[in-house]
C-alpha cells in the first residue's frame, strides 16, 4: 500500500499498477463513546488494508459526508450533489494522470445517493478510459450493521484508541422486530435519525470488544479483496 500524497511525480508515473482507492466517510455523532470521525476512521483503515492487499494507491480520505439526517445531533455535512461533483472531479483527474481504475470505498450510509451514479458518469465523461467501482465496506461482512453499536464500536476498539467504553450506552434494538418493522424503522432513520433512536445509537455497544473488531475487520478485508482484485488486475 502506498499513500499517493507521499509520492513524487516521477514515482507515481513509474508505478506499474495504475489503480487507486478513495475512502469517503463523514463527520457526525456516534453517541457519547465514539468520536464524530468514526465513519472516516474505519473506512480509512479498511481502504489501507485493501490498498495493501491489491497493490493500489491510497488517496486521502474525504471526511465530509452527507449526514443531515442526524440533526439535531452534531453533523458537519455537505449536499449530495457537492459530494458527487467532488468525487467526479477527483476520478476524472486521476484518470488524466493515467490512474484508470478507481475504487470509491464508502463508510457512511448517507453518502449512498451521492455515489450511486458516479461509475456511469465518469465512464461517459472519460469516454470509457477511466473505470470507477463503488462499494460500501459493510456489505462485505456477514452481520447486521449498526450505528455506534456493537459492530462499529468493536471496529473502533480494534483500529483506534479513540473509544471511551465507560460512556457506552445501549441504543435501539431491532432483535425482536419483524423484517417489515426493521424496514420501516430503517426508512425513518434515513430521514430523521433521532426519531428512530433518541440517544443516537443503533445497537448495543456495551459488549463490544477488540477481538470481535479484529475478526470483523479481517472478514471485510478478505471479502473486499476478492471482489476488487478481479476488477483492477
Amino acid at each position: 500500500m502506498t499513500e499517493i500524497r507521499e509520492l513524487s511525480d516521477p514515482v507515481i508515473r513509474k508505478i506499474r499498477f495504475k489503480s487507486a482507492v478513495i475512502p469517503i466517510g463523514s463527520l457526525e455523532q456516534h453517541g457519547p463513546h465514539l468520536p464524530i470521525s468514526t465513519d472516516s476512521d474505519i473506512v480509512r483503515e479498511v481502504a489501507k488494508g485493501l490498498a495493501k492487499k491489491c497493490k493500489m494507491l491510497l488517496c486521502p480520505t474525504i471526511e465530509y459526508g452527507v449526514s443531515f439526517e442526524h440533526a439535531p445531533f452534531v453533523n458537519f455535512s455537505i449536499k449530495d450533489k457537492t459530494l458527487e461533483n467532488y468525487l467526479m472531479d477527483i476520478c476524472i483527474s486521476l484518470g488524466q494522470n493515467n490512474i484508470g481504475k478507481i475504487v470509491i470505498l464508502n463508510g457512511h450510509h448517507g453518502n449512498q445517493n451521492s455515489i450511486r451514479s458516479i461509475s456511469k458518469k465518469v465512464t461517459k465523461a472519460t469516454k470509457g478510459k477511466t473505470n470507477v467501482f463503488v462499494f460500501s465496506y459493510w456489505r462485505f461482512m456477514d452481520r447486521e450493521f449498526d450505528h455506534a453499536g456493537f459492530v462499529e464500536t468493536s471496529l473502533m476498539l480494534a483500529l483506534t484508541n479513540k473509544t471511551k467504553m465507560k460512556l457506552a450506552k445501549r441504543g435501539l434494538s431491532t432483535s425482536n422486530m419483524t423484517a417489515s418493522q426493521k424496514q420501516k424503522i430503517s426508512e425513518l432513520a434515513t430521514k430523521k435519525f433521532i426519531k428512530a433512536t433518541k440517544n443516537g445509537i443503533w445497537g448495543d455497544p456495551t459488549t463490544a470488544n477488540k477481538k470481535a473488531g479484529q475478526e470483523i475487520f479481517c472478514e471485510i478485508i478478505e471479502n473486499l479483496t476478492k471482489t476488487v482484485s478481479k476488477l483492477i488486475h
